[in-house]
């Protein structure tokens, strides 16, 4: 097998962001290309006030929710309720309103106490669903106190495929009303063929009074 060198007055590698060097079909030559993977920022939700719930429907206030990616990743900053307890929780629609999809899930957690009274890792049973139709539990129990606040990364992917089921996982970590750290693991599936254009978030008990929630899509 030959090797060739690269003939580097042939480099087209002027800097871009978010770019990658990739050859190009001239001669030994080299330039810059989309990466693969990158994050698109689809919008951002500033939550100052008391709110019920908060969705995201395709169509709905520059919300893009079909096939132009193929995975969407919901990334939330602080999250304050109103309640003490209370967990954050999802559901799906593919009518853009009813949200009722069967889901299938299971989920995990591991929890230490500020005193150091109590520590474990263990499957929550209470938090999954076999074939539910109720909003999915992303979230163990929430604390209310001014200084406490959840973060939850979310991913679904191919929300709009009419051939398979919408798979999701997400991982949060919060303090909570008994003063422990929680990070819940929580995978599953929203058992549908139809596309799924939106979802919506919740306490479960009490209002969100406070969060900042970024919707990307995936390239």
């Amino acid at each position: 097998m030959a090797l060739s060198k690269v003939n580097f007055n042939s480099m087209n590698v002027t800097p871009s962001a978010s770019k990658a060097i990739k050859f190009n079909s001239g001669n030994n030559g080299l330039e810059t290309g989309d990466i693969g993977g990158s994050l698109v920022l689809i919008k951002t939700t500033t939550i100052s006030s008391s709110t019920g719930d908060v969705s995201f429907i395709h169509g709905a206030s520059d919300v893009v929710f079909d096939s132009t990616y193929k995975e969407y990743i919901f990334s939330f900053i602080n999250i304050h309720g109103t309640s003490d307890p209370g967990g954050i929780r999802f559901q799906g629609t593919t009518d853009g309103t009813n949200f009722n999809i069967a889901t299938t899930s299971t989920n995990f957690r591991a929890y230490h106490a500020e005193d150091d009274s109590a520590a474990a890792v263990a499957y929550a049973t209470g938090y999954d669903q076999a074939q539910g139709t109720g909003f999915q539990y992303l979230t163990a129990t929430h604390g209310n106190d001014n200084d406490q606040s959840e973060v939850i990364k979310f991913h679904i992917y191919e929300p709009s495929s009419t051939t398979f089921v919408k798979n999701y996982i997400a991982r949060s970590n919060g303090s909570n009303d008994g003063n422990y750290t929680t990070s819940m693991f929580t995978a599953g599936y929203l058992n549908t063929t139809s596309a799924v254009t939106g979802l919506k978030f919740a306490l479960d008990t009490g209002n969100i009074e406070s969060a900042t929630i970024k919707m990307y899509g995936v390239l």
